[in-house]
């Protein structure tokens, strides 16, 4: 029986030689996680199952989503899983000031590597798929069962072939392209399956890239996102980790529910509109629009705050100055890559062009704290998700866009399009 590389990758932690789209089975699992929102709630679950974790080095807890603590109940969820953390002898301790936003932490930690089987207490845990692993998120009493038993049921996914082709142009990239692959086939375009990711164009991404692309996976309703490992893959793992790591490459007669080509050369700077990610438009579309004046910038987060993404952003604020009717949040994803940040000058570029530099948090993207929005107020954010009421008020509103697209909005104080900087 042919199969997709996510049904390999499935049927090899099931023990079984084959799986099939819609084959429910139980699979070990190599990676169990959840951060300060979903851990304290399984917890108690947790406790209900075992006295202690399946595997000390495969459950990782991350403080990231209201840290640094805004507020007593987040210093108590912070608590909770840091107390626990340290009972289980759980090998990756992670406190704040010494991690990062977890879906950004884990692979630069080497936590994750390809050909692995991941669960998360969290929606974008199919970020990993860019290492070529199974990622993706579940709810609160699969991850205690993860953690009590190493394994869990799922459901194996049909998928969706991306063929992406050719180069992007410049001022394209991940988050562009997944914005135009989820406004193509809409946020329910995927529905509980795979996408797997392939061609020729996927050389001219890099690994930053690919982790956006993934990470957005969800918001087409996607099981997982998933790209075959190359040799910009293997660099990566073997830069960041010293953990075994399996390969797996889909059949060729795998069968897809659907195959889609992309042309890469073809697409343009894109943002998606309230209130959905699928809600996307071309720059080119926008410049006929009246301007969308905007009150924040957000530039971070999973999707868009690694060192490739900011480098981005700084290379359009060198030299400039945000519109002075703009705030502007730069919050890298890792203190690894707040530090480099720093060493590179982008720190200075950030602060002497009038951003907020902040500390590794989930905070503005989740309207947690660090860039909560008031009523009426309009956000360009690096983020994954524009629902209602995301970032603060209800009758907020949140546009999703790339590193490059935000830097050169809260430059102009409109969204701007990032291709006319250097006119």
């Amino acid at each position: 029986m042919s199969m997709t590389m996510t049904q390999k990758i499935l049927a090899d932690h099931a023990g079984l030689n084959e799986v099939v789209a819609g084959q429910l089975i139980e699979a070990k699992l190599d990676v169990v996680m959840a951060n300060d929102i979903t851990g304290p709630m399984a917890l108690p679950i947790f406790k209900q199952m075992a006295d202690k974790v399946f595997d000390k080095d495969k459950v990782v807890l991350v403080p990231d989503h209201f840290t640094p603590n805004k507020d007593i109940k987040s210093a108590e969820n912070s608590k909770a899983i840091q107390d626990f953390s340290r009972e289980q002898g759980l090998t990756y301790h992670m406190v704040q000031g010494k991690c990062g936003v977890e879906h950004a932490i884990l692979p630069e930690r080497g936590i994750v590597v390809a050909g692995e089987c991941i669960i998360g207490a969290d929606s974008h845990t199919c970020s990993y798929g860019a290492l070529g692993a199974f990622g993706t998120g579940v709810g609160t009493t699969d991850i205690a069962t993860g953690m009590a038993i190493g394994e869990l049921w799922f459901k194996v996914p049909s998928a969706i072939k991306f063929v992406l082709k050719n180069k992007p142009q410049k001022y394209v990239s991940g988050k562009d392209i997944i914005l135009h692959i989820i406004g193509q086939i809409g946020v329910d375009g995927a529905l509980y399956k795979s996408m797997e990711f392939v061609g020729d164009g996927i050389q001219y991404l890099t690994m930053d890239d690919r982790f956006t692309i993934c990470n957005m996976a969800i918001e087409a309703g996607a099981k997982n996102g998933i790209f075959p490992v190359d040799e910009q893959t293997i660099a990566y793992i073997e830069e960041h980790s010293k953990k075994e790591y399996k390969i797996y490459e889909a059949d060729e007669d795998a069968i897809y529910d659907e195959i889609i080509e992309i042309d890469l050369s073809q697409i343009v700077p894109t943002v998606a509109f309230p209130h959905l990610p699928g809600n996307a438009h071309t720059m080119d579309e926008i410049n006929q629009l009246e301007k969308i004046y905007i009150n924040q910038v957000v530039i971070g987060s999973c999707t868009n705050g690694r060192m490739t993404d900011l480098r981005k952003a700084a290379t359009i604020l060198k030299g400039k100055t945000v519109h002075p009717e703009v705030r502007v949040m730069v919050v890298p994803a890792t203190q690894k890559i707040f530090v480099q940040c720093i060493q590179e000058g982008l720190a200075e570029i950030f602060v002497e062009a009038g951003c907020a530099f902040n500390t590794p948090s989930c905070g503005p993207c989740m309207g947690g704290h660090m860039g909560v929005m008031a009523k009426g107020e309009k956000c360009i954010s690096t983020s994954n998700r524009n629902f209602v009421g995301r970032m603060g008020d209800t009758e907020s509103l949140i546009y999703l866009a790339s590193p490059e697209t935000a830097a050169a909005s809260a430059i102009a104080g409109y969204i701007a399009d990032p291709r006319k900087v250097e006119e």
